[in-house]
C-alpha cells in the first residue's frame, strides 16, 4: 500500500551559489560527501547536489508526518552498481519500500519518491 508520494524540482542556478562547505555539510551525509568529493566536473557536482537536495525534499514530502526532528543528513541517497538511486535512512524504515527517481537537465534537478508499506 502506498504510504506517501513526494516530488521536488530545484533550479540549479539558484543553488549554484550555495556550493559552500556549510551548505554541503547540511545537505549531504558523510557517504554522499565522499561521492561528491570524487566528482571532478563542476556541472556534474552541481547536478549531484541539486539531485540530492531535491530527493531529500521529496522524501520529506512523501513522509509528511510532520516530524520536524528529521533532517537532511538522516538520509543518504546512493546509487547501486547500475546507477539506480536508493535511500539509506537512520530512521526505522524496515517495513517500507522507498522508490526514488532523480533526473536533471542543465537547468533543473527533480526527484520523485513513492513510499510503500510492506
Amino acid at each position: 500500500m502506498i504510504k506517501g508520494i513526494g516530488i521536488d524540482l530545484v533550479e540549479l542556478k539558484r543553488i549554484s551559489s550555495w556550493k559552500e562547505d556549510k551548505f554541503l555539510d547540511r545537505i549531504l551525509s558523510d557517504e554522499e560527501r565522499k561521492v561528491y568529493e570524487t566528482i571532478t566536473h563542476e556541472q556534474r557536482k552541481l547536478t549531484f547536489i541539486g539531485g540530492r537536495f531535491a530527493a531529500k525534499e521529496a522524501l520529506f514530502k512523501a513522509f509528511s508526518t510532520g516530524d520536524k526532528r528529521a533532517n537532511y543528513q538522516d538520509f543518504s541517497i546512493l546509487n547501486d552498481e547500475n546507477g539506480k538511486p536508493y535511500v539509506v535512512s537512520i530512521h526505522q524504515t524496515k517495513d517500507m519500500m522507498i522508490h526514488i527517481s532523480i533526473t536533471h537537465t542543465d537547468d533543473y534537478a527533480m526527484a520523485y519518491v513513492v513510499i510503500e508499506t510492506l
